[in-house]
């Protein structure tokens, strides 16, 4: 037993007799900071995405530019995915320490350890719930989105708890003091001992270096990310082989939610659709010929969704501003949508007022030069700048100006 000033945390004979040499503060140290970024990035971009789609009162997002979304939500889903093989490293680098004893130790090592056990839980239950999503396979039964929201706090938060506790380790791991990491000086949260790769390494054994270690954890985090990007950068669709959306389906943009699946089909293709009009007291109704009639504004816009994949096309339709004040006084305020659709959660949205009156702000009859495909939302359907496309409500039903 250590006493005094030596107080190193010990492993079983069992366990320290597999330790890699390439299991050592050096590489954790440095993977565990390569994760804090990613994290944050993704926790950032991640209530932004939220926030857009559930607004609290103080939040404002601007219509421009008009590819803003479409960035930091493909930020948000390509920085989730680059730290799946980072974390699945720091848990490689780290495991065999989870068995040093003594197993609770002090109230610095016993906060160590929960946050480790919270931190772990969360951001397992974060990347694999956030790469199901991207897929659309869900295994579970409560709402994603709501969920994923609440989790991502715990998930930093734990994270950054374990951040604060072994910054002191972590500064002497990147100081190039390995000794000075594991002994802590002598504080109850210190680790294992050094361990020399070349000393250490069994008789006939090539032991695997650090900066090996260090570079296949960059490698593989590169390919992740490369995996899924062509879902929001055109020009790596032909690398992006897990990327399930990459600009395929009708008319060149992918679908998310058919007319099928909306159960809408008949009721879109049906000759006597009307689309209704509420702006104050008046009301008016067009059919999609009338629509088409008025004057038209064709604009250059990506679609983005939530699952990361974004798609540039062109769209033409009646301005939004225009159709409204075709009706009635429009005198500013948000604008709310309603679709065909009559369950599901985006039946309907709300449109603020800065969308509202921005000029790239339609409802599209028209795609890519054709007449809507019936599964982006034939006969019409909002389409506005920086916006999730579960936000761009499709085969619209009802427009009404919101006091």
């Amino acid at each position: 037993m250590s006493t005094g000033h030596d107080r190193r945390l010990l492993l079983p004979a069992a366990v320290g007799s597999r330790i890699s040499p390439a299991r050592s503060p050096f590489v954790a140290a440095r993977i565990g900071i390569a994760i804090a970024v990613t994290v944050t990035i993704c926790f950032v971009t991640g209530l932004i995405s939220h926030w857009i789609q559930h607004p609290p009162d103080w939040f404002r997002w601007p219509a421009h530019p008009v590819w803003l979304y479409r960035v930091t939500q493909g930020t948000h889903v390509i920085s989730g995915v680059v730290t799946i093989p980072l974390v699945l490293v720091k848990l490689w680098s780290v495991y065999p320490r989870l068995f040093a004893r003594p197993a609770i130790g002090g109230p610095v090592r016993l906060a160590e350890r929960g946050s480790i056990a919270v931190l772990v839980a969360a951001m397992l239950f974060q990347l694999a719930t956030g790469l199901f999503n991207i897929a659309q396979f869900y295994a579970w039964r409560f709402f994603f989105t709501t969920t994923h929201y609440a989790m991502a706090y715990v998930a930093f938060g734990a994270l950054a708890i374990h951040v604060a506790v072994k910054l002191p380790t972590v500064r002497a791991a990147l100081g190039g003091d390995d000794g000075a990491a594991v002994t802590g000086a002598g504080s109850e949260s210190a680790t294992v001992p050094t361990i020399d790769p070349v000393a250490d390494a069994r008789p006939g054994e090539q032991a695997v270096s650090r900066r090996t270690v260090l570079g296949a954890a960059a490698v593989s985090a590169g390919l992740a990310g490369l995996s899924v990007a062509g879902q929001s950068v055109p020009w790596l669709r032909r690398i992006s082989v897990l990327a399930p959306r990459s600009g395929m389906g009708p008319l060149g943009v992918p679908v998310n939610r058919t007319a099928a699946q909306a159960s809408v089909t008949e009721r879109a293709l049906d000759p006597e659709y009307r689309l209704t009009v509420s702006v104050a007291r008046s009301r008016r109704t067009f059919s999609r010929t009338e629509l088409a009639r008025l004057p038209q504004t064709t604009v250059d816009l990506p679609i983005s969704c939530v699952e990361g994949w974004s798609v540039s096309a062109r769209w033409t339709g009646v301005r939004l501003r225009d159709l409204l004040e075709s009706v009635g006084d429009y005198r500013g305020g948000a604008v709310g949508f309603r679709s065909l659709e009559s369950t599901g959660l985006y039946g309907s949205s709300t449109l603020p007022h800065n969308f509202a009156i921005d000029d790239a702000t339609l409802v599209a009859l028209r795609l890519n030069g054709s007449d809507l495909d019936v599964d982006h939302g034939y006969p019409c359907r909002l389409i506005a700048p920086s916006r999730p496309g579960v936000l761009q409500t499709k085969w619209l039903s009802a427009i009404e100006v919101l006091r």
